[in-house]
């Protein structure tokens, strides 16, 4: 449910300032209400829900500002973290990062968003946990969960499974030379990239920008499950 409400955000279908109302999404989703509320309550921590006292809960305005400092931030944490993994990771940890890597080339010949998504999750992740640093770990997972929708609605973008892919493979060489100066630019090369294909996302008009780059959204009732 949370994320099916929040790719509805993310892509603009549901609209800044729109009220969202705890009976109809219980409805919709044949749940009772306190599932719901805690679906809004994980939404208004990730900022995409604003709730009110006694008023309940709107789609919150989500800025180009806002977005972008939060990409910048996760840029450089993810700097940080495949530096680190260049310099720090076990031979078994870098053979998995490129097995799985070389694994994922499939996923984009044939399309598979959904599966390319969980690949990708699983990649940076890797990264993280590869950076052998559990303060750094816990406050780069913690950035990207408020970013989460953002990553993942870039994938709706035409073209966008190739080039992510190819950006990972940048990162992946250097770590397997072990050049973390490398490493590091092409991690936050990389975030920034991402930065700039979801700011499509946080636009004035986002269904005309998104009708421009060809963006296709799901509708509500055919989300994929709740994570």
């Amino acid at each position: 449910m949370v994320r099916a409400i929040a790719d509805r955000i993310v892509t603009g279908y549901l609209r800044p300032g729109e009220k969202l109302d705890e009976s109809s999404l219980a409805a919709r989703f044949d749940v009772s209400r306190t599932p719901v509320r805690e679906a809004l309550g994980q939404l208004s921590a990730m900022g995409l829900v604003e709730r009110r006292p006694n008023r309940g809960a709107i789609v919150a305005v989500i800025t180009q500002e806002h977005l972008a400092s939060m990409f910048e931030s996760m840029a450089e944490l993810e700097a940080i973290c495949a530096r680190f993994s260049a310099e720090r990771m076990t031979a078994a940890e870098r053979r998995s990062l490129e097995i799985e890597h070389q694994a994922s080339a499939r996923l984009v010949q044939v399309g598979a968003e959904e599966g390319y998504e969980y690949f990708n999750t699983e990649f940076h992740s890797r990264l993280y946990r590869g950076a052998h640093n559990t303060h750094i770990h816990d406050l780069t997972v913690a950035t990207r969960s408020r970013l989460a929708p953002f990553r993942r609605a870039q994938f709706m973008l035409p073209g966008r499974l190739a080039k992510s892919w190819q950006e990972h493979d940048v990162i992946v060489t250097a770590i397997m030379r072990g050049d973390a100066a490398a490493a590091g630019k092409a991690a936050r090369d990389h975030v920034s990239i991402v930065s700039e294909a979801s700011a499509v996302f946080a636009a004035d008009d986002p269904k005309s920008v998104k009708a421009r780059h060809g963006v296709k959204v799901p509708h509500l009732a055919q989300s994929r499950p709740p994570v």
